[in-house]
């Protein structure tokens, strides 16, 4: 209603005080603002509206010398139509974009299943680019005749480019997930799908286009679980009220480098007993900043949250991510919260 405010507002001063004042020359901001919010045909109407008040204040003040006024209401009513359609086809065509973003992140992170078995599982992503929605970081998680699996990892780089790379790692996971009964031979699956796809879309400029992952094994049923780590943020496991970073014994390379460095994978076996919470992430969240630049405490958070479910853990930290940051993510932010429920 702010078109319509300016315009009482304006016509207002324009009656009320002296004409030599001349408020009334002020009529055309109201039909120019409209174009930034209304549709064409009642920023017309309203163009209207100023031009029969510049007439009838007109009549009211012989000497206010309103036909310059007048022509300036019709042209900037005639130019904030036009600005106006433009508005309009542009929103058109970017939620059309956003219907496309919608529907590529239905592909790359495809919804999580709530439950499988004894296993609550829980995810959060968050995007720096908020054109893209979607980024560099990837999840998946596939209940498979060996246990629960999970993928999470971080492609280099962030916005669409590193989305493709993304993809592919995660469609190669839900299959190999499905077929390999080790992790490691995941890994060289994964790794295998990232050498394709950077050999048929190279990166631009000379650094190399390189993930890094992160797989955990959870048997049906439970007692342990298995992780593999290519180079990824060790996860962190709470357990009564105890926090602990699963921190791998042996390196392994990240995807896309195994051709460099060797392809030697190591799995580490963790306990993992009922109201266990096994919290997954991406680097994006230890890296997002305050205003003094320190590094958000993901550990030190952690250990203040009271026993609570995936989701609402996932909730507040979302929340105070966004707090800490003050809304300006620098990076990707990816987490899954995995519980292990009573039997």
């Amino acid at each position: 209603m702010s078109p319509v405010l300016l315009t009482v507002v304006i016509a207002g001063l324009a009656y009320a005080t002296p004409p030599e004042v001349a408020f009334s020359r002020l009529l055309p901001a109201a039909p120019a603002l409209a174009a930034a919010m209304w549709p064409v045909l009642p920023t017309v109407l309203l163009g209207t509206v100023c031009l029969l008040l510049m007439i009838g204040l007109s009549f009211v003040f012989p000497g206010l010398n309103a036909w310059w006024t007048s022509a300036g209401i019709v042209a900037v009513t005639v130019a904030a139509a036009y600005g106006s359609h433009v508005r309009l086809q542009r929103e058109r065509t970017l939620m059309q974009v956003r219907l496309v973003a919608d529907a590529a992140q239905q592909v790359v992170l495809s919804p999580m299943p709530r439950r499988c078995g004894s296993i609550e599982i829980e995810s959060l992503y968050l995007a720096a680019a908020a054109e893209a929605r979607i980024g560099g970081d990837f999840y998946e998680a596939v209940d498979t005749r060996f246990g629960v699996r999970l993928l999470i990892g971080d492609v280099r780089g962030k916005g669409l480019p590193a989305v493709g790379a993304a993809a592919a790692i995660v469609n190669a996971f839900r299959e190999a997930a499905h077929d390999e009964a080790e992790l490691v031979a995941i890994a060289r699956r994964l790794d295998a799908s990232s050498i394709r796809y950077n050999a048929a879309f190279p990166p631009e400029g000379t650094m190399e286009r390189f993930a890094t992952a992160l797989l955990v094994e959870i048997p049906h049923e439970g007692g342990r679980i298995d992780i593999l780590n290519c180079g990824h943020p060790p996860p962190l496991l709470l357990n009564r009220r105890e926090l602990r970073s699963l921190e791998p014994t042996a390196p392994s390379p990240l995807l896309n480098l195994a051709g460099l460095i060797g392809d030697h994978y190591n799995v580490d076996s963790f306990e993992f007993t009922p109201g266990d919470l096994l919290f997954l992430y991406t680097d994006g969240i230890v890296e997002t900043r305050a205003g003094d630049g320190a590094f958000f405490p993901l550990a030190a958070w952690m250990r203040r949250q009271p026993p609570t479910a995936p989701h609402d853990l996932l909730t507040a930290l979302h929340r105070d991510l966004v707090r800490y940051s003050r809304g300006r993510l620098d990076d990707d932010i990816a987490a899954l919260a995995v519980r292990l429920c009573e039997p």
